[in-house]
């Protein structure tokens, strides 16, 4: 009786498992590369950016400070089946960047990672570094002048101290520059060529030499860095050479698009060239 009850058993469940098996092929469809250069920044607490080049190899820039919401993220946008990360940085090892990182750690690894110069150790810093060490992740630290090419896309270090850097992504006549934990010294002395998004703390004068030889033509404003006052300047006065605006708060995710000679900008509610 239990033999002959195998094949009714199976024919009862066959149709449940094929619709597994399509809907997981249809995921994995869904989710596969699409050529393009893909920068994510999804709204929550902190400073993050996932970064999905051409090939589907993705870094992770800063975690923000809600390590669950992170981890969240990051479960709607990668594949399935991918449990690894090409590349982790961190620009500044506060509260605001570090703590998302370590808890995706828990669940991820990374090929390798890259700090800037740690003047002082603290906790979470060294739970982020005993992650990385966990996973044989080799930690190197973030130095003017730095070049890695992932997929052709390159990412420089254009400066970089104890207290924060500043990144520049390059794909094809597009670009990025992540701002958001410069030090003001660095916005003052830096000069670069254009780029088409800028990210820039919130609580930063937008007017300064660095934003007005980038000439973006978006800026994504971010909260991480904390100053007692922000400056009180209008939407329209943050606009640099009439840039696009956006901020998590108001556009909730953010995602910017390039195929290498163009750029747009996908949020929550619409997509914009």
């Amino acid at each position: 009786m239990a033999a002959s009850s195998e094949p009714s058993t199976l024919r009862r469940f066959a149709p449940r498992i094929g619709l597994m098996i399509a809907a997981l092929l249809a995921l994995a469809w869904m989710q596969r590369p699409d050529g393009r250069l893909h920068v994510f920044f999804p709204a929550l607490k902190g400073d993050v950016a996932l970064v999905q080049t051409p090939a589907g190899r993705h870094l992770l820039i800063d975690g923000g400070g809600d390590p669950d919401a992170l981890v969240t993220a990051l479960g709607r946008r990668l594949p399935f089946w991918r449990r690894e990360l090409t590349l982790m940085i961190v620009t500044s090892t506060d509260g605001q960047r570090l703590p998302g990182q370590v808890a995706v750690l828990e669940r991820y690894r990374a090929q390798r990672a890259l700090a800037p110069p740690v003047a002082a150790s603290h906790a979470t810093f060294d739970a982020w570094r005993q992650a990385l060490a966990s996973s044989a992740t080799p930690l190197h630290t973030l130095r003017a002048g730095q070049r890695l090419e992932i997929d052709g896309v390159a990412l420089r270090v254009l400066d970089c101290n104890n207290q924060g850097a500043l990144l520049r992504l390059d794909y094809g006549a597009t670009s990025v520059v992540f701002a958001h934990s410069a030090t003001p010294d660095m916005l003052e002395r830096q000069e670069a060529r254009r780029a088409a998004l800028l990210v820039y703390p919130w609580q930063h004068d937008p007017h300064a030499p660095l934003i007005e030889s980038l000439r973006p033509a978006a800026i994504v404003y971010s909260d991480g860095y904390q100053a007692r006052y922000a400056p009180q300047q209008t939407y329209h006065e943050r606009a640099i050479g009439g840039a696009r605006l956006y901020h998590e708060r108001v556009d909730g995710d953010i995602e910017w698009v390039s195929d290498g000679r163009r750029a747009w900008i996908r949020t929550s509610a619409k997509t914009e060239p």
